[in-house]
């Protein structure tokens, strides 16, 4: 008794006991699809990192270089690869940093540049329908150059201002220092596409 009124145990109905260890089943089986999603989140995520860092990298355009092609501030996907012809847009190691150009002689072959800029490999006129303005930009090497073993001869879409192989600063570049063949527009996603 207290204060005159009698306390009163209530006991759940087996309704109710039936109901709360539903709640707790549910609550439970909650639980365990948040925890199975968070992981498998988790798994995907590690997954893309690995493979954009080991095979896909993703890399982020800065500059007019290889305008029209690519533009400032556009996302790009980069594949590893160990094989690259004439058009290819790859992406290197330069002087810690990584530039983007295009390829346009291998191994063994001769470039020379005309003076209005027209490009010949190995004496014939390169067809370059992804450049706006022919320029022979600055050409600081005795041409026409022959591209040495393991080497590539890139160049910049944007001819009056790329610094690329024409330059001796730039030079041809090794196999070894090529990250790998731009392959796909990512950002934005009004030119989402495959690079040409």
């Amino acid at each position: 008794m207290k204060n005159g009124m009698e306390e009163k145990l209530i006991r759940p109905t087996l309704e109710e006991m039936d109901q709360e260890i539903e709640r707790l089943r549910h609550q439970k089986r909650i639980h365990g699809a948040v925890k199975w999603t968070l992981y498998s989140l988790a798994v995907v995520a590690a997954m893309a990192v690995l493979i954009a860092t080991l095979w896909m990298p993703v890399l982020k355009i800065t500059g007019s270089s290889m305008s029209p092609t690519l533009k400032n501030d556009e996302m790009v996907v980069a594949i590893r690869t160990k094989h690259f012809k004439s058009g290819d847009v790859i992406a290197f190691y330069y002087d810690n940093k990584i530039l983007i150009k295009r390829v346009i002689a291998t191994a063994g072959q001769y470039v020379d540049i005309q003076e209005d800029g027209t490009v010949l490999v190995d004496g014939e006129v390169l067809d370059e329908p992804y450049i706006e303005e022919k320029s022979k930009g600055e050409c600081n090497i005795q041409l026409p150059y022959q591209v040495g073993d393991g080497q590539i001869f890139v160049m910049g879409d944007d001819r009056p201002i790329s610094l690329d192989s024409r330059t001796s600063a730039v030079g041809t570049i090794g196999k070894e220092k090529i990250l790998g063949r731009v392959i796909f527009r990512v950002w934005p996603w009004s030119g989402f596409g495959h690079v040409q």
